[in-house]
């Protein structure tokens, strides 16, 4: 559950895969790369950043929280951060880095989360969801978690991105994976990925109980232009992440 350094190159949907998205297998050279990327550094996180807004004092849960570079920097900026993920490789990458006053935990966002109902305040999904067939029990969870008021930021692959990759495409309106290759550091990294539409989306959101407040295609961090010269009119004139957040009406139960 982890924050992408970019579109996957070599698309493979025949292919048989024994194990996928097993970020433990090259936790240390894709956090190595995920620090200063243009994708991450320059535009996914910082566009997290600017929708969470003023964080201080607030209860956070990072969900899928990698080696924790977000919730560092929502850490720097005054917040109460808790992260979980599936990958204990990557975990321990983020204890290095956060030290022991945050607490980490193993969890899988298809499994009930380990915290009380309304235990926060905010939820940060970072490139995380389109890794789910069924976003519902994990919208549920996530839900029952946050106080009456509360927010979800999530970032998942775009999907008008996520139709364009195979010929012929696929059916737009169907929820359906794709399986892919993904060259990364001279080794070659199987994942699969989920795609869903843009209503199932938001239908997904609604049904859970959230109400839609914020859908976000933001620009790159504008200092990526001379950083990153040959990639970065690409990211600012095409779609590449799709951003939201949505909010636990305030009358509501955390329990859903």
């Amino acid at each position: 559950m982890k924050r992408l350094t970019g579109v996957p190159e070599r698309f493979d949907q025949s292919a048989h895969l024994a194990q996928v998205n097993d970020y433990d297998s090259f936790a240390e050279a894709y956090s190595a790369e995920n620090e200063n990327s243009l994708v991450n550094a320059y535009y996914e996180r910082p566009a997290m950043l600017a929708l969470a807004g003023d964080v201080a004092g607030r209860r956070i849960l990072d969900a899928g929280c990698g080696s924790g570079p977000l919730s560092a920097a929502l850490r720097g900026r005054g917040a109460v951060v808790t992260g979980i993920d599936v990958s204990a490789g990557m975990l321990a990458l983020a204890r290095r880095r956060l030290g022991d006053d945050v607490a980490l935990h193993v969890a899988d966002l298809s499994d009930p989360l380990p915290f009380a109902d309304g235990a926060f305040d905010d939820v940060v999904a970072s490139l995380v969801l389109h890794y789910l067939e069924d976003w519902g029990p994990t919208l549920a969870e996530l839900r029952r978690v946050l106080r009456p008021g509360g927010r979800l930021l999530a970032s998942v692959e775009h999907p008008f991105v996520a139709y364009t990759f195979q010929d012929p495409r696929p059916d737009y309106f169907a929820t359906t994976s794709y399986t892919f290759d993904w060259p990364f550091n001279g080794q070659s990294v199987p994942m699969r990925f989920w795609r869903k539409p843009l209503h199932a989306m938001t239908d997904a959101f609604t049904t859970a109980g959230f109400r839609l407040s914020v859908i976000s295609e933001p620009q790159p961090d504008p200092a990526a232009r001379e950083l990153f010269p040959d990639d970065f009119d690409g990211l600012s004139t095409r779609p590449c992440f799709l951003f939201f957040v949505v909010e636990v009406p305030p009358s509501a139960s955390g329990s859903g």
